[in-house]
């Protein structure tokens, strides 16, 4: 959990990804229903209400489209891609780290907030966000700005170090100068090991795309 940008552990289940999970589950249950009122001829009964769809075959194509929603981060974070691109080019940050912080971060919910307080998709404190000229970081293109914009500043402070960097984001500047460099604590090591394979998992999904501080 992030000091500065307090961010939500990239293992637990964003809440739009728990939405998306309880929609297949109510859609499967409707196939399974559907399914019980078929005649032999794939009619269905009348017991068939007029608000659920005509056939299971209209069930299943909802049922792939609800299923793709809860697959994975792959699909949100694609729609984020420009963004983040235009982002770290404006702040001179590599789009991979920045991608992966984001992944880390929220897990690409852009709606994210922690118990601390933290919010969207680069999980900026409030006081952070403001600091940044970031109006609404629950904004997609503001929070990713900002975001771009503080990793930069770690960036600058430590000498462009992006382990340096990203330990900061996560437990601020003061304990990566304490220690010379990442600090010791289990959660923070783990957050940058995380940050930089996810960057490098994007990198090689996007070559055309990777560059910038390595």
């Amino acid at each position: 959990m992030s000091t500065q940008a307090l961010g939500a552990p990239g293992e637990v289940s964003s809440p739009g990804e728990q939405a998306a999970a309880a929609r297949v589950r109510a859609l499967q249950e409707l196939i399974a229903r559907t399914e019980a009122v078929s005649d032999g001829a794939g009619a269905t009964t009348a017991s068939t209400t007029a608000a659920e769809p005509a056939s299971a075959s209209a069930f299943a194509a909802a049922l792939q489209a609800a299923s793709a929603s809860a697959s994975g981060s792959g699909s949100a974070s694609g729609s984020y891609d420009a963004l983040i691109e235009q982002a770290a080019a404006r702040n001179g940050v590599d789009p991979g780290v920045l991608h992966g912080l984001i992944q880390q971060e929220s897990g690409f919910d852009p709606s994210a907030q922690s118990s601390a307080g933290a919010m969207g998709l680069t999980q900026l404190m409030p006081g952070t966000a403001s600091s940044l000229g970031v109006a609404n970081p629950l904004d997609p293109a503001e929070s990713i700005e900002g975001g771009a914009r503080y990793l930069a500043q770690m960036l600058s402070k430590f000498g462009g170090n992006t382990e340096d960097a990203l330990a900061a984001y996560n437990a601020g500047p003061g304990a990566v100068q304490q220690y010379g460099g990442v600090p010791p604590y289990s959660e923070t090591q783990s957050y940058v090991q995380k940050v930089l394979g996810y960057a490098e998992s994007w990198r090689r999904e996007h070559p055309s795309a990777a560059g910038g501080i390595a």
